[in-house]
């Protein structure tokens, strides 16, 4: 483990960003994929993250024969106060992005096993994703992922020096498609149930960031793909704004719900604190807790 902490001040605004939970019914559990980022890479070296980046100008081209109506729909259920409907519609068209770069998966796109390549020969060619797949004849599937939550990164992050607003959603992993990781951003693309995600963090054998951490715990407690989908769409995206405190000569991370939170209500079950120690994040009650044991 080479996982290095942040206590450096980021002035900087946060930036949009998407990232996408898709999951599985596996044999014995619900799974998740997570992809290990290159250690060279600027944000989050060599630890395993949900698919996920910043949303591009390109994720922002609404062709003309898509439906106000469907613009408006990723507006309202991504339930954020000003947010436009084309910034809410960019961040969907991101997430779908971001996933096929990221794991070669058409979110959305029953016949994607056989077109996965063609989009990429064009989008290598600088052709934008959207446009990509209007070529194709493939729907932009923008609805197939549903919010999940919402994290913005504090001034003082845990694990970077960049700040992101990042939308979390979760996704059905299609039926037929191939997983095929990004061999310019990532060296491998897993799947795993959440427990073993944490066990695996836990034993060290992993490096994970906090909020895949914290969804991970919320995922644990899932036991199918059409329960953690109906679970999204039955409440609105919780926003978690972490805050962070010394305590002694620790530094701990709280979130909502947590007595030194501002915001009372708890955004899932579970931990609402971890403290950075061992290089790594340990909530009161260790493994245990995680896992929700």
């Amino acid at each position: 483990m080479n996982i290095s902490f942040v206590t450096d001040e980021v002035l900087t605004p946060p930036v949009n960003a998407a990232t996408v939970m898709v999951l599985r019914d596996g044999l014995l559990d619900l799974e998740v994929l997570m992809v290990r980022r290159h250690g060279d890479s600027g944000v989050l070296g060599g630890v395993h993250v949900f698919p996920g980046g910043k949303m591009d100008p390109d994720d922002l081209l609404v062709d003309a024969s898509t439906s106000a109506v469907y613009v408006a729909a990723c507006q309202i259920a991504l339930h954020e106060d000003g947010l436009a409907a084309p910034i809410a519609f960019g961040l969907h068209v991101a997430a779908l992005r971001e996933t096929f770069e990221e794991s070669g998966l058409l979110l959305g796109v029953p016949q994607g096993v056989s077109k996965a390549q063609a989009v990429r020969d064009r989008t290598a060619g600088g052709e934008p994703f959207t446009a990509a797949l209007q070529a194709l004849g493939l729907p932009l599937a923008a609805t197939s992922v549903v919010p999940w939550s919402r994290w913005i990164t504090p001034r003082r992050p845990a694990m970077m020096s960049k700040r992101f607003d990042t939308r979390f959603f979760v996704a059905e992993a299609p039926d037929g498609q191939v997983v095929e990781h990004c061999v310019r951003e990532a060296t491998e693309a897993v799947w795993h149930s959440p427990r073993v995600w944490l066990e695996r963090y836990w034993a060290g054998e992993v490096e994970l960031a906090p909020p895949q951490i914290m969804s991970l715990c919320h995922l644990a407690g899932l036991r199918s793909v059409a329960e953690a989908l109906s679970a999204a769409r039955s409440r609105h995206p919780a926003l978690i704004e972490p805050q962070s405190f010394m305590q002694g000569d620790e530094r701990v991370l709280c979130y909502p719900g947590d007595p030194a939170h501002s915001v009372a209500e708890r955004a899932w079950p579970g931990p609402t604190r971890v403290v950075l120690r061992n290089r790594r994040c340990e909530p009161d009650g260790g493994l245990a807790a995680l896992l929700g044991t």
